[in-house]
C-alpha cells in the first residue's frame, strides 16, 4: 500500500473517530484542521471543492458548501459532483479524474448549514461526463473496502445493489440532517415549547409529514421540539393552531398521571410557542392549519 493510500484510509478511521463524537454534521474547523499523520497534519478540506493535500498525489475530498455555485444532485441512483469552472483540464478536475482511473476512495463533504458539515465516505467515482462538466458517484462500505483484496475489488459490478442501497440511504440522511440542522438553527438550538436547549435532545419536526406531497423540507414547514414534545405532537396529544398557540387534547387534560403530564403537557394549554427571531422562519400558517384540523379531530 502506497502512502497515498495509507493517508486515505487514516482519514477514514479518523473520521469515524469524530462522528462518534459529533455525529454525522461536523463543525469545518474540526475537518479543515485535521489529523496528524506521521507527524504531520493532514487537512480534509479547503475552500476548493476539490483537495488534495500536499502530502498526497491525489485528492482526497470534495466538497460541496451551502452558498456552493455548483448544483450537485442526485440522478437515478447516483450522487453528481459538478467540475471546478467549465475547463475539463483544469488542474483540480484532472486531479478527481486520477482518482477516478485509480479506483480510489474518497470523501465527499456536503455542506448542510454555514459551517457545518455531513462527512460521507468511502465514496468512489464511477463516470466522468466531460459533456455536462460532472463527475458520477457511489457512497461504499468501508467495511466491504477494508476487505477487499484490492481496491478494483471494492467496485465490483457484483456490489452494485450493495452501492445503491448505500447510495440511497445516504440521500435521505443528507435530507434529513439538512432539515434538521437548519430547523434548529433557526430556533436558536431551544425547543419552541418547553426551551430546552441541549441539542442532542432536539428534533425537527415537520409539520405537514416529509412523506406527503406538500411536506416540503423547508424551515417553515418545521418546528424545533425536544423529543418528548416531538412525539406529543407526532401522536395528536397537542396541537399547534395558526395563531401559534398550543392546545392539548381533552383527555388529556383530564388525566392524573404525575407531574411530567401536568408540568410537561397540560401546562402548555393555551401558550404560545417560540417563534424565530426571523419572521420568515415562522412556521407556516397554512402548514399548521393543515395538521391543527386533524388533531381537532381526535375524540
Amino acid at each position: 500500500m502506497d502512502d497515498d493510500l495509507r493517508i486515505r484510509m487514516a482519514a477514514f478511521e479518523w473520521l469515524s473517530q469524530q462522528v462518534s463524537i459529533f455525529e454525522e454534521v461536523l463543525p469545518r474547523d474540526i475537518i479543515q484542521k485535521g489529523f496528524i499523520y506521521e507527524e504531520k497534519r493532514i487537512p480534509l478540506i479547503s475552500p476548493q471543492g476539490i483537495f488534495r493535500p500536499k502530502e498526497m498525489q491525489f485528492p482526497l475530498s470534495i466538497t460541496t458548501s451551502p452558498e456552493s455555485p455548483y448544483e450537485d444532485s442526485y440522478e437515478e441512483g447516483l450522487l453528481v459532483y459538478r467540475y471546478r469552472g467549465t475547463d475539463t483540464e483544469h488542474r483540480d478536475n484532472v486531479g478527481l479524474r486520477e482518482v477516478y482511473k485509480r479506483k480510489l476512495p474518497i470523501i465527499y463533504f456536503k455542506g448542510i448549514v454555514p459551517g457545518k458539515y455531513m462527512a460521507i465516505w468511502p465514496v468512489f467515482i464511477i463516470g466522468d461526463n466531460p459533456d455536462d462538466l460532472s463527475f458520477r458517484m457511489v457512497v461504499d462500505d468501508i467495511t466491504a473496502v477494508n476487505k477487499a483484496k484490492d481496491l478494483s475489488q471494492a467496485i465490483s459490478d457484483s456490489d452494485i445493489g450493495r452501492r445503491a442501497y448505500i447510495t440511497a440511504t445516504v440521500k435521505v440522511r443528507m435530507h434529513q440532517r439538512g432539515f434538521r440542522e437548519r430547523v434548529l438553527d433557526a430556533y436558536q438550538s431551544q425547543c419552541s415549547l418547553c426551551r430546552i436547549r441541549h441539542r442532542e435532545l432536539l428534533d425537527a419536526a415537520h409539520i405537514i409529514p416529509d412523506e406527503h406531497p406538500e411536506g416540503e423540507p423547508k424551515i417553515t414547514n418545521g418546528i424545533s421540539l425536544c423529543k418528548i414534545h416531538h412525539a406529543a405532537f407526532d401522536n395528536m396529544f397537542i396541537g399547534i393552531n395558526p395563531d401559534y398557540k398550543i392546545k392539548v387534547r381533552k383527555d388529556i387534560l383530564e388525566e392524573e398521571d404525575g407531574p411530567m403530564l401536568l408540568h410537561g403537557l397540560k401546562e402548555l394549554q393555551d401558550k404560545s410557542i417560540i417563534l424565530p427571531p426571523k419572521i420568515i422562519h415562522w412556521p407556516n400558517k397554512d402548514c399548521l392549519n393543515w395538521k391543527y384540523k386533524q388533531f381537532a379531530e381526535q375524540k
